[in-house]
């Protein structure tokens, strides 16, 4: 009863399939979850909703519990998941059919309450607590399914169910919460998408996904399950914990958790302890979701080979205009050309030419045939990458707040007694982003320097929230974090990145993680279903930066 393992399974809708299958057989665990939900699958689920209002949910959940659920009831290991999407009562009710048909007594409680009824929206979820999975689980449930939680509640539910923490044990509830957001993201935190992944023990191939084990007091180790791929370090840990942040304030629906309390010490192979979690009451509002269809979208993309690149875009973009608008256009000419090369590829541009319009024949074929049709009547060595296609939907993904208790979280437990779950009556009447911090100086180096790229001395980690990205950079020794502190300012940031400069950029210092971290107001526009940004997601973000060559002080070794 000391300590409770919470391994996770699933980082997002369409993670590794087996992944649910190799957590049951490769070790002790007493809980398991899978995290389904991201801004873009609400909408996704939103659509699927459209076509079938039974659906809603995440169908792949269902198929990987059919493998799993009755080794997970032999072994006492209770799954946790968020898969429930949109129609969390629907997937509650097809595993209880799961169940009858595998000759299987689950008792299934699930959450539900996060929806928002608005006309003028596709979906529209409150991003709700953990105490609602906590009353499911307190009732016996073998299975808890929820629709739009955080997604750090997966893990916070089981550890208030376990340890009885109370609305009062902020500390707890905000070590719960790091845990919980270090294993959401599965295989992210031991050594998928690392900066470093040519140092893992197995060069990244098939990291295994993360376990954690909490204790009474919210610390916890984070650890995955022998013998399985990538590693757990206290780099790949923090570079996790940096992912999709904003300031060290990290606001939630049970708690506020302090980032910059946060203590990591590796304690051994593959095992890292995070202590020293700091909580405040949590805000008097909860972050909600929208998702709106936005129109239609269609793409070409034509190759610009050998001389006059400049020129021959223009012409492409005038002719395209001219056949069908200048309304809803976006041009974007990619300079992957070299000079002097006998290569085609290698001596070759790309010109992107996206349309977006609330009418979907301008945008489909309309648009791709204009685009087509200059094959013979453009630019010498005209051609494209792709035949004409139609116009696909696209959304958009805005956030909002609404009053803690305006929402009403239900927990419905496995013997169908609907149980409100209440508001929490201490908030701290917080609704954003606490004060940012900036450098203390900023000014020039007075370290003797060498040029190389910035990535020898720094890790980096990136990613969105809805038109917002973040960006995490840590200083790999202690000796370099004094550097990295004065060194990389929003000024810095904007000439290594351009496309900053024009944009508000807010700046934090997480000194016990050796970070800072930036959040980039605006740079994915719509968010990631409307972005035609190269990288939709942000995700690479951190290795362009990281690819930069500086000047580095020549004390601190690569």
């Amino acid at each position: 009863m000391s300590v409770l393992r919470i391994g996770n399974a699933s980082g997002f809708y369409g993670d590794r399939f087996a992944a649910w299958r190799e957590m049951l057989d490769g070790g002790e665990l007493d809980v398991l979850t899978g995290d389904y939900l991201a801004e873009l699958t609400m909408l996704i689920l939103g659509r699927d909703r459209m076509r079938d209002p039974s659906l809603g949910y995440a169908k792949t959940f269902l198929r990987q519990a059919e493998g799993v659920l009755g080794a997970a009831l032999e072994r006492g290991v209770t799954l946790v998941t968020n898969a429930g999407g949109l129609n969390p009562a629907a997937l509650a009710d097809a595993i209880r059919s799961l169940g009858d048909r595998l000759g299987l007594q689950v008792r299934v409680g699930y959450v539900e309450g996060d929806a928002i009824q608005r006309p003028d929206a596709l979906t529209t979820n409150a991003y709700l607590g953990a105490f609602g999975i906590a009353a499911c689980l307190d009732a016996g449930a073998d299975v808890v399914v929820t629709g739009r939680v955080t997604d750090a509640s997966l893990a916070v539910g089981p550890a208030i169910a376990r340890f009885g923490w109370t609305r009062d044990d902020l500390d707890a509830l905000a070590g719960a919460t790091v845990a919980g957001h270090l294993i959401e993201c599965g295989a992210q935190v031991t050594g998928g998408n690392f900066s470093f992944f040519t140092e893992l023990p197995d060069g990244g191939h098939r990291p295994g996904f993360p376990i954690a084990e909490l204790h009474a007091d919210g610390s916890s180790v984070l650890t995955k399950h022998a013998g399985t791929g990538g590693a757990v370090t206290v780099e790949t840990v923090t570079a996790q914990l940096l992912y999709e942040v904003g300031g060290p304030d990290y606001l939630g629906p049970d708690v506020v958790t302090r980032l910059d309390t946060v203590r990591l010490e590796q304690e051994g192979p593959d095992r890292v302890r995070v202590s020293g979690v700091r909580g405040t009451p949590p805000p008097d509002t909860l972050k909600v979701g929208v998702n709106n269809l936005g129109g239609f979208r269609n793409s070409m993309t034509f190759v610009l080979c050998g001389l006059d690149i400049p020129a021959k875009a223009a012409l492409v973009r005038a002719q395209i205009e001219e056949s069908v608008g200048t309304e809803g256009l976006e041009f974007t000419l990619a300079r992957t050309d070299h000079p002097d090369t006998g290569d085609t590829e290698a001596a070759s541009a790309l010109l992107h030419v996206h349309l977006r319009d609330g009418d979907k024949s301008r945008a489909g074929r309309a648009f791709s045939a204009a685009a087509v049709e200059l094959a013979l009547a453009s630019y010498p060595g005209c051609t494209l990458t792709t035949l004409p296609g139609d116009a696909t939907p696209y959304g958009v993904f805005t956030a909002d707040a609404i009053a803690q208790d305006a929402v009403e979280h239900v927990a419905v437990l496995p013997s169908g007694e609907r149980v409100p779950i209440p508001p929490p009556t201490v908030t701290s009447g917080l609704e954003g982003t606490l004060v940012q911090h900036e450098a203390s100086t900023g000014g020039p180096s007075l370290h003797a320097t060498r040029r190389g790229p910035l990535g020898e001395l720094v890790g980096a980690r990136s990613g969105d929230k809805g038109g917002d990205a973040n960006l995490g950079v840590w200083a790999r020794t202690d000796a370099t974090w004094p550097w990295l502190r004065d060194w990389l300012t929003v000024e810095r940031l904007a000439e290594l990145l351009p496309e900053t400069a024009s944009l508000t950029v807010e700046r934090y210092e997480l000194p016990n993680l050796r970070a800072v971290n930036f959040v980039i107001r605006g740079l994915l526009g719509q968010g990631v279903a409307a972005s035609t940004r190269f990288d939709p997601q942000a995700k690479a973000l951190g290795e362009l930066l990281r690819s930069r060559v500086v000047d580095l002080p020549t004390e601190a070794p690569a």
